[in-house]
């Protein structure tokens, strides 16, 4: 029996043949596209890519602004059998360099924002090609009647990569399935989002992020909704603009921007907004700003994590089932299980490793087998995330496996620490990494950012060290709080841990007390 799968179809098909094809799919700073104006878009893009002397199973490396446009060149490569690479755009030359040598890319489709960037990499032989968008816009060329066919393949075949952040290293290339941006849709959007085609969808995280991509492109398509892009990045004020000039429903967003949001003085008013739900990933999100949130809007933000490995959220508060401080409950189709270090199932209440079975796991990291090998152990995925199970059947996270500590031969998560930091009225950001003492033992450090109105004192120092001390088990306590104007973190919002270790310098230190 042959093949006849292709992630594009499947997609895009159901909403043009059940007569949505004129309703809106994305707007842009520069205008509208409907449904059946993409699908024309991307079939003639089709043809381009052809023309340009890219064929079945060559890679394609997009590094372009979140406009229309974007999911034009995207889709069209998978409606083609050719393989695209979604790449970060805000990347440096050297990072491009490294991703065009380990993908074997040859060509780029780019914005014209970024040419610059890529130039110099033409000279070295690496780019054999530039694709600029317009390449793909709507008005591009004209539809005939000698178009490429669609390339169909087995469900589980390699259909498109995303480099993961690197935040503690080299990217990794990450090998995706035909099936697995329908999966993720069918299993997390529908269900527990019930996404539906009266949605307006608005996501900060960007289209290269594997988070971003569910959200503003298979998600939507899935049912026939309309999805908001923005190009620049995004801000309060930008954010806000969009809210309310397109009554967006439905939001995707990040406990940093959160946050954000909610120290800006021109938050819009409830009646202004025309929200049902808001979802937040890529950080635990602190109990504080869920709350004020809540207050603010009178909606939770439903907190999940997904990685880029299992292309999005797998685990997730749900509507009317939200528990601030939590993780939630796996989502329907996945499962979940934490061990210890012997690989043996831990107890409820005990810290473990998360690993999650799924069919939207990544097929492999390209070109890293022993890698693949440590990550992806048969049907289960580590995630290198530390969780642990309440009672009550709730998942906390605990931290990054790299970033836990262990105080007095007891772990701590160092994110508990930092959600009880937040709590305190002064602080607004909070990050917490492990650091040893003049006698050689571990113990938790703090890097704050202060909320305006109070000052860099000994003085608050000490208060918000016995605020914690108040809230947890005294030994979890910082020792050294640092102030700082502002923490490292990827472009997804994620805190750079590792490089506050370095700032610290991890040497001896006599604690402050």
């Amino acid at each position: 029996m042959s093949a006849r799968y292709n992630a594009y179809s499947e997609l895009i098909s159901p909403v043009l043949e059940s007569g949505m094809g004129d309703r809106t799919a994305y707007i842009d700073d520069n205008g509208s596209q409907s449904f059946q104006e993409l699908e024309n878009a991307v079939v003639k893009a089709s043809q381009h890519l052809l023309n340009v002397g890219i064929r079945e199973n060559e890679r394609l490396l997009i590094a372009m602004l979140d406009r229309y446009t974007l999911p034009v060149a995207f889709l069209a490569c998978i409606r083609t059998g050719i393989v695209p690479i979604l790449a970060n755009t805000l990347l440096t030359e050297e990072d491009y360099q490294y991703i065009l040598e380990d993908s074997g890319a040859k060509t780029l489709a780019t914005s014209p924002e970024l040419l610059n960037t890529f130039l110099p990499l033409k000279g070295t032989g690496l780019l054999q090609n530039i694709v600029l968008e317009d390449a793909f816009s709507a008005s591009a060329g004209s539809l005939s009647d000698d178009l490429p066919a669609v390339v169909y393949r087995e469900p589980d075949d390699p259909c498109f990569w995303l480099y993961s952040s690197g935040s503690t290293g080299r990217p990794k290339g990450t090998v995706h399935k035909q099936s697995s941006m329908n999966k993720t849709a069918a299993m997390y959007a529908k269900p527990i989002l019930t996404l539906q085609a009266s949605d307006i969808i608005f996501s900060a995280a960007k289209l290269f992020f594997a988070y971003g991509l569910g959200n503003s492109l298979s998600f939507p398509m899935s049912v026939g909704a309309t999805t908001i892009l923005m190009s620049d990045r995004p801000t309060p004020e930008s954010v806000f603009h969009r809210l309310v000039k397109h009554q967006v429903t439905i939001f995707f967003g990040v406990p940093t921007l959160y946050a954000a949001l909610l120290a800006h003085d021109k938050f819009p008013k409830k009646e202004e907004l025309n929200l049902r739900l808001c979802i937040s990933a890529g950080e635990p999100l602190p109990e504080d700003i869920g709350l004020r949130w809540k207050d603010k809007t009178g909606l939770d933000i439903l907190d999940g994590i997904g990685s880029t490995e299992m292309l999005h959220i797998f685990l997730s508060n749900r509507p009317g089932q939200v528990r601030y401080g939590t993780t939630g409950f796996p989502v329907p189709g996945y499962e979940l299980q934490i061990i210890d270090e012997n690989g043996k199932t831990v107890d409820n209440e005990t810290i473990g490793e998360l690993q999650v079975k799924g069919p939207t796991s990544a097929i492999e990291y390209w070109n890293q087998p022993t890698k693949s090998k440590s990550t992806f152990l048969g049907d289960w995925t580590k995630t290198g995330d530390k969780y642990k199970k309440n009672e009550d059947g709730f998942y906390i996270y605990c931290g990054r496996s790299d970033d836990m500590l262990k105080v007095g031969g007891i772990y701590v998560s160092p994110t508990e620490v930092e959600s009880s930091l937040m709590k305190h009225p002064a602080v607004f950001e909070a990050a917490v990494v492990g650091r040893k003492d003049e006698e050689g033992l571990v113990k938790p450090e703090g890097f704050l950012v202060i909320n305006a109105g109070y000052s860099r004192t000994v003085e608050l120092k000490d208060e918000i060290k016995s605020h914690v001390k108040n809230n947890l088990a005294p030994y979890k306590y910082p020792r050294w709080i640092n102030f700082v104007e502002e923490l490292p973190k990827t472009a997804t919002g994620k805190i750079r841990r590792y490089k506050l270790r370095q700032a610290s310098d991890n040497g001896p230190k006599k604690s402050d007390d």
